[in-house]
């Protein structure tokens, strides 16, 4: 399906709950997000992001209420068919790349939605794609080193560009920034920066707990605490030091300079 194809909004949530025996992992949860907005998912370790998360990459269903992931509700659709339409960055996902896999081949393999490269048979367009964006995130060069051998930063950049090469209408980015150093971080955020403002990138999701990781050109927050959104919408409005505070249960200050937030403790 092309990307013009698709309804106005790639994520639909409406009156969701997830339960697993007598907890809520969410509860009552609407949100869209639509094609040109990008997203962050702030909350403390139990929110709910992760939930969130495999709700809108097709990986789970929820308990009750509606979710239309790129005009298409799930339980009504095949997932396998859905997937390939959304790019996923995870550690879930890190965790399957062997350590003797080559670089080029983790970024080529998710054109067959495979991690690593089997038996299939690339063709030109395919082997072109990989090497643009493996150049785009600056990772090229390591194209025939093992995965295994390249730096916590380089890896977290090739997941990026193997999300990428299927094109996806939905680019989803679980705490791409955990693990990084501060020269890691700080690339890594430029690069999202520049990715968020390209006319042609999809929707684009990023969970993480840090404030500092929100790349420059994100439009949107979501705020969860125990489940439950806090606040949704335009970044500007709902990204206050009131509603960090409430979020992560803390008196927070909240300083935003050249684009860029940081939050500390209040007084």
């Amino acid at each position: 399906m092309s990307r013009s194809a698709v309804s106005q909004s790639v994520v639909e949530i409406r009156g969701v709950d997830v339960v697993r025996g007598e907890t809520h992992l969410l509860r009552g949860v609407d949100w869209v997000v639509r094609p040109e907005e990008r997203w962050v998912v702030l909350g403390p370790n139990g929110a709910g992001k992760t939930t969130l998360l495999q709700l809108v990459s097709a990986h789970m269903h929820p308990t009750r209420g509606e979710v239309q992931l790129l005009g298409e509700t799930l339980g009504a659709v095949d997932v396998f068919e859905l997937r390939p339409r959304i790019g996923l960055t995870s550690a879930a996902l890190a965790q399957r790349i062997g350590a003797g896999e080559r670089t080029g081949d983790v970024v080529v393999s998710a054109g067959y939605a495979v991690v690593g490269r089997g038996r299939e048979r690339y063709d030109i367009g395919d082997l072109t794609r990989a090497a643009m964006l493996m150049r785009q995130w600056g990772v090229e060069p390591f194209a025939h080193r093992p995965f295994g051998t390249l730096s916590e930063g380089e890896r977290k950049r090739v997941q990026i560009a193997r999300a990428l090469m299927p094109d996806p209408e939905l680019l989803l980015l679980d705490e791409p920034g955990a693990g990084l150093d501060l020269a890691g971080r700080e690339d890594l955020v430029a690069r999202l920066s520049d990715l968020a403002g390209y006319l042609y990138a999809p929707a684009q999701v990023l969970v993480t707990h840090h404030v500092e990781e929100i790349p420059p050109g994100y439009t949107h927050a979501l705020l969860l605490r125990r489940g439950e959104v806090v606040a949704a919408g335009p970044l500007d409005r709902v990204l206050t030091a009131e509603v960090l505070s409430e979020t992560f249960g803390v008196r927070l200050r909240l300083d935003r300079a050249d684009g860029r937030f940081t939050a500390r403790r209040a007084g």
